[in-house]
């Protein structure tokens, strides 16, 4: 008896000191936690936005190249519609692919890591591209390029993500996020300059030079201090909030909580939890809201050059410059939205602006399909619109999942992205075929619609901390 009181009382304090080791890890994370969102956004933050954002730069640049170079392949080559749309969609599955893959290596192996490779992939395969002498080399260079592709863009917007306080992360984030379009911009700028003077190769060198650079840049970066938390590496989490803190003497005044910061939960989880009661309802309305987006929006980017050029019937430069509209009405729109997204609301300027295409596309494709000023400028519009839809989704997203699934997540719901865009420019390009240009922005319009509904269901996210909002 006296033997097993003893083996209890052992078990019993081992129990005690078990749980007191883990509210002393817990309080420790917590405190971080709270020192990261007392930082206000500063030198430190700007560094790391700028190297991020240009490998941003650089994967715009790169997903956007093709629709530059088509207009030249289609007589160079004698390339059929059908293989322009199989063309496109192949660097949208490689995307699909490497959102998953590199979603979940972020997970386990870190945000940096996991950029770095990606980045690097895309770059190599931009060279590859440039060298290509045959449609098949292309498209399988596009494909595996897209692997980088897909890649990026949610681990960046993960890393960027957790960088960032609750006062403010909307307008920080999109400052970053508006590196995209303006990549989109250079690459309709330059295609439209250089393509015709020098040649279709010259879009995918450029894209590959720089690249490489970026990644030896971005694996240079501090690792993500939230990630570094929920992983329990605490020590090493110590030295980055120590250096976000040494940047500037200015603090945040803690404000109101709604609920505790959860810091005790698994470092990581499975795919399973996104479909859990908790977060079922946001993870079906966030791949809703980035499939309609995304078939719009690249849709869009990857005919309209072709469209301006073989339907309008506009001279190559002329077709070039007027599709390279498109991104600098994103780019405006989006400069407006990061100044302001912290006081409308994500929820709320994602139902406008899908409301306000929408009503644009109807408009379009039921009066003035035909009419090459009438497209250029109500599609001009509706891109920007959707553009910005587009740059408040990779803000939204890793808000509202919790860091031991948040890059896993980001890069699954992009991967709907990846699968719209891969159906999007093909079903365009069959409608155009059989039912003509004014039913592919009818089709917008529906799609647009759609949009607005699901986007009725978002959670609102403004001025709430990252542990608040995803426990």
């Amino acid at each position: 008896m006296q033997e097993s009181n003893a083996l209890q009382g052992a078990v019993r304090q081992e129990v005690t000191q078990t749980a007191a080791v883990q509210a002393t890890a817990d309080a420790a994370k917590e405190a971080l936690i709270r020192r990261i969102e007392s930082v206000p956004f500063s030198r430190w933050h700007t560094k790391a936005r700028i190297i991020i954002g240009s490998a941003t730069f650089f994967d715009a640049f790169d997903a956007l190249s093709i629709a530059f170079v088509l207009p030249v392949l289609i007589s160079l080559w004698h390339i059929e519609p059908l293989e322009i749309g199989v063309l496109i969609g192949a660097s949208y599955i490689g995307q699909f692919v490497g959102a998953l893959i590199f979603g979940w290596y972020a997970e386990g192996r870190g945000r940096i890591r996991s950029a770095t490779i990606a980045i690097a992939i895309m770059s190599v395969m931009s060279m590859g591209c440039a060298m290509s002498g045959s449609f098949a080399m292309l498209l399988v260079c596009r494909f595996v390029q897209g692997i980088g592709v897909g890649g990026e863009m949610p681990v960046a917007a993960t890393y960027i993500s957790e960088l960032s306080n609750a006062h403010g992360r909307g307008k920080y984030f999109l400052l970053y996020e508006l590196i995209f379009p303006v990549g989109l911009m250079a690459t309709g700028q330059l295609g439209a300059w250089l393509v015709p003077l020098v040649g279709w190769k010259i879009m995918f060198w450029i894209g590959a030079v720089p690249g490489l650079l970026i990644a030896v840049l971005v694996s240079r970066l501090p690792e993500s201090p939230r990630w570094l938390i929920a992983r329990g590496r605490l020590d090493e989490a110590e030295t980055v909030v120590s250096a976000m803190e040494a940047s500037t003497d200015r603090r945040i005044a803690p404000g109101p909580r709604k609920q505790p910061i959860n810091v005790s939960a698994n470092a990581r989880a499975g795919w399973r939890e996104l479909l859990s009661p908790f977060y079922r309802g946001r993870t079906f309305v966030v791949w809703a809201l980035w499939a309609s987006a995304f078939f719009i929006a690249n849709s869009l980017n990857n005919w309209l050059p072709t469209l301006y050029r073989s339907f309008y019937h506009l001279p190559l430069q002329t077709a070039l410059r007027a599709a390279s509209m498109t991104n600098i009405a994103q780019v405006a729109l989006l400069l407006v939205c990061a100044y302001v997204i912290d006081r409308v609301g994500r929820r709320n300027w994602t139902v406008t602006a899908f409301c306000v295409a929408a009503v644009l596309f109807a408009c379009l494709g039921l009066f003035g399909a035909h009419d090459v000023w009438a497209a250029m400028v109500l599609g001009t519009l509706s891109y920007g619109l959707i553009g910005s839809i587009a740059a408040v989704l990779y803000l939204y997203t890793p808000e509202v999942y919790p860091t031991r699934m948040r890059a896993t997540s980001t890069g699954l719901a992009t991967s709907w992205l990846r699968l719209a865009s891969a159906v999007g420019p093909s079903l365009a390009g069959l409608l155009l075929h059989k039912q003509g240009i004014g039913s592919v922005f009818v089709m917008f319009a529906m799609v647009a619609v759609f949009g607005a509904l699901c986007a009725m269901k978002m959670t609102e996210t403004r001025e709430r901390s990252l542990e608040e909002i995803a426990p």
